[in-house]
């Protein structure tokens, strides 16, 4: 049985997947209720799993009227690069927001396993010479390098 956390995320992602609207509105003590859990929990699978680098954007609003929206943001193939790099990647990019960033790439079909988990490997702590000064800009550098060449029409 999945844990408390994957049941969460995807319970959440059932609902985001049936919204007309594009986003969702959630109280996090009714999901607490639902999954009789304490709201940290939610905070956690929220802070976790629903971030921009995965591909979601979630406002909270606290308080007895406050609410959770969720938004899916999606990809437009003609601008990922430019997105990605500006908006994702900067200047410096730790590996927690790369393999995220990864993972968003490869759910939306713009990477293959196999090319997802050569970049992982290249961009890892320990593919970079372990935790050194400047690393999170050598791996802004490498992500940026390895999406241009991969999303190149030229080599099709």
């Amino acid at each position: 049985m999945a844990n408390l956390a994957d049941r969460i995320e995807e319970y959440i992602r059932q609902i985001l997947a049936g919204a007309e609207e594009g986003f969702i509105l959630l109280q996090r003590g009714t999901l607490a209720n639902i999954f009789s859990c304490a709201p940290s929990q939610i905070n956690y699978v929220l802070d976790t799993r629903f971030t921009v680098e995965r591909g979601f954007l979630v406002e909270s609003r606290r308080g007895g009227g406050g609410y959770l929206r969720i938004m899916r943001l999606e990809i437009n193939p003609d601008g990922l690069i430019q997105h990605a790099m500006r908006q994702l990647i900067g200047d410096s990019l730790s590996q927690e927001r790369a393999y995220g960033l990864l993972e968003r790439l490869y759910e939306e079909a713009i990477l293959t396993l196999r090319e997802r988990e050569i970049m992982k490997a290249i961009l890892a702590r320990e593919g970079l010479g372990g935790i050194q000064p400047g690393q999170d800009i050598i791996r802004a550098r490498l992500m940026k390098r390895m999406l241009t060449t991969l999303c190149r029409e030229d080599l099709e």
